[in-house]
Parts: C-alpha cells; sequence; structure tokens
C-alpha cells in the first residue's frame, strides 16, 4: 500500500497501442494501466507517428476509473503527449512543465515536471532516447543541462532509453548524477532481453522492489513490458 512516503512508480513505452498480435487494442493498453496501479506513470509512444499525432489513449476515462491525469502542456494540438512523451499522476499538485526538444537524426522530446506529491517536491524526467548512441548521448546532455538550469530538487528520470548494451557514454554520463534502479530486461515482451526502459534517481531517495510488470496481457499489448518501482523517501533519504 502506498503511503506519504512512499510511491509506486512505472515507465511504458504503449508501442501506440499496436501489441504483439499486430493490433492497435487501446482497450487492452488502459488495462494493463490499470494492473499496473501506478502514482506515477511515465508513457512513450502515446500517439500516433506522423501527420498531427494525434492522441490515442481515452484520458478522460482513465482519470474516471483510474484516478491519473495527465500532466497539462501547451501547443501539441491534437496529441496527447510531447514527441509521444506522456507522464500521468495520481493525487498531485504540478507546478510546472516543461517540454524539452532533444538533439539527434530523429524527432526526439522530453518532458520534465515539476509537482508536489505526497507533501513532497519532486521532478519527474519522461524521455525516449534515440537509436544512434551519438544521439543519446547528446540527448543526456542536453536533459542535464535543463535540469541544472532549474532549482534543485529530488529528480527521478525514466522513460525508453534505448540503451542496448547498458554501459554506452549516456550512461557512463547519467551515472554522475543519478542512481539507477537495476536493470530488469523488458524487450522484446514476449521474450525480454533487454533493459531499454530504465529509471533512476537523484540522491534524495531510493528505488525498491523494481520489477517488469509481467502479466499475460502486457506481454500481448505492446512489444516492450512495463517497469515498475517503489519511490522510498524514508528517513535515509529526506528531502533537505
Amino acid at each position: 500500500m502506498t503511503t506519504t512516503h512512499d510511491l509506486s512508480v512505472a515507465s511504458y513505452n504503449i508501442h501506440k497501442g499496436i501489441g504483439t498480435d499486430r493490433r492497435r487494442n487501446l482497450a487492452r493498453t488502459t488495462a494493463v494501466i490499470a494492473e499496473i496501479g501506478a502514482d506515477i506513470l511515465a508513457i512513450q509512444e502515446a500517439d500516433t507517428r506522423f501527420g498531427s499525432r494525434k492522441g490515442l489513449l481515452d484520458l478522460d476515462s482513465i482519470r474516471r476509473d483510474l484516478g491519473l491525469i495527465a500532466v497539462p502542456m501547451d501547443d501539441v494540438g491534437d496529441a496527447h503527449g510531447w514527441h509521444g512523451n506522456l507522464l500521468l499522476v495520481r493525487n498531485a499538485l504540478v507546478q510546472e512543465v516543461h517540454q524539452l526538444m532533444l538533439p539527434g537524426l530523429e524527432p526526439r522530446g522530453a518532458l520534465v515536471t515539476d509537482m508536489m506529491i505526497a507533501g513532497r517536491p519532486l521532478r519527474v524526467v519522461n524521455a525516449h532516447l534515440g537509436l544512434l548512441q551519438a544521439s543519446r548521448t547528446a540527448q543526456v546532455r542536453a536533459l542535464l543541462d535543463k535540469i541544472r538550469d532549474l532549482e534543485g530538487r529530488p529528480t527521478l528520470l525514466m522513460g525508453d532509453l534505448n540503451e542496448w548494451r547498458g554501459a554506452g557514454p549516456a550512461f557512463q554520463t547519467l551515472e554522475k548524477h543519478f542512481t539507477f534502479a537495476q536493470a530488469r530486461p523488458s524487450f522484446p515482451s514476449r521474450y525480454p532481453l533487454l533493459a531499454l526502459d530504465r529509471m533512476m534517481m537523484s540522491p534524495h531517495g531510493a528505488l525498491l522492489d523494481v520489477a517488469v510488470h509481467d502479466s499475460l496481457l502486457s506481454r500481448r499489448a505492446s512489444d516492450h513490458l512495463p517497469i515498475k518501482a517503489r519511490l522510498c523517501f524514508g528517513p535515509d533519504h529526506k528531502v533537505l
């Protein structure tokens, strides 16, 4: 059970609602979100890829039935996310949302959201990094530059980071600023071998009980399994 110092957090690349059966089924995606039961959920690939990049999820029903609210964004048109990145939160006061363009050959972006949740200030970064190593390295530098420009607060970074080897220059840079949660293979969902989906925390908290959300439904709903953890602000992780 979640307490005032204990939050359930998760990250999920929903693959635009297209499952391993090659069918787009957003009701199935929403059912997996309900199974996860997170207080903070970072979603990647929440919109169509081309044209107006129309949002795919039924955010009204997710808010009504699951109590998860999408953080507000500016100038996204029909999209639900920013370059596909969507952040859903429960019982949080969203203070500021930064929509960050990331460098690289592919169009990529990240959401940087400041909030108050469980009586604590928290910054959540939801990112979907590029397929090329050079792009990921530049994108991580851009993320860190943005974070340095903001007022300091505990920071949780999660998303589909696309680091196949897990030890490239992008991760080496991130390790100087964050404590990585234990890697759990999440891709491909039917036979997970690669830990493409990751989460990490600044020194003001700890990510515990890290796991993939592995169910019959999640193995079919996307090519990625969701990852989840317990974010603990315990006695040894007080915000100063």
